[in-house]
């Protein structure tokens, strides 16, 4: 049975301010599901705890991709789908994109390796629309650096160039799937990144309202 939701994600390196976005959309849309991974719900927050561990210097970079899709996958049955079945907007704080460009290219674990996995989690379930928030890692990192109430996780401590990986990644992303993935520069202000995002997710939604 089809979802009668619209699952839209929310992507980017580190530091690129998605989740600032992400959280000034969901005010904006009444009545849309806000959500994240690895987490949103109980068993995949505390897998999200195991991940980003910063003392868990010693994860496999294949234990790493197996947690997030083991996240993800009770993510989706516990919250997601049953949001979609409600008809409701569902705004996701990450998905599987970020395990393609993270553990798939900058870890070397493969692209459509790390898909693989991903496909027995999600059983084919993608989003119709996915915002990639694009940003240079030298500034990114920077804005993580002055937010000092932002979570470091271990993900941060690595080195630029896994960073530029990172964002190399997703750019090979938005070339496999150019329907799915719009990208937005990222180096603006939140006003000027907050009005590109809804005046996109806006007319994708009048788009599928009009089917």
């Amino acid at each position: 049975m089809k979802e009668k939701g619209i699952f839209i994600t929310f992507e980017g390196p580190d530091g690129a301010g998605k989740t600032t976005i992400i959280n000034l959309v969901a005010k904006e849309l009444a009545g849309a599901l806000l959500t994240r991974e690895p987490g949103g719900i109980e068993i995949a927050e505390q897998i999200r705890r195991v991940i980003l561990d910063k003392e868990n210097t010693a994860m496999d970079p294949r234990t790493e991709a197996l947690l997030y899709a083991a996240a993800r996958r009770q993510h989706l049955i516990e919250k997601v789908k049953p949001a979609l079945m409600d008809g409701k907007v569902v705004l996701c704080d990450r998905f599987v994109d970020s395990s393609l460009a993270y553990q798939g290219y900058a870890r070397g674990l493969g692209i459509d390796e790390v898909y693989a996995i991903n496909q027995f989690a999600i059983e084919d379930l993608m989003p119709e629309l996915t915002i990639y928030f694009d940003i240079e890692p030298e500034l990114g990192m920077k804005r993580i650096n002055q937010n000092k109430g932002r979570e470091v996780n271990r993900l941060d401590l690595e080195n630029l160039d896994f960073h530029h990986k990172v964002r190399e990644g997703y750019h090979q992303l938005m070339q496999r799937f150019p329907n799915r993935i719009i990208s937005i520069d990222a180096s603006g202000t939140v006003d000027e990144v907050f009005n590109s995002t809804i005046n996109i997710i806006k007319t994708r939604l009048a788009c599928s309202e009009g089917l």
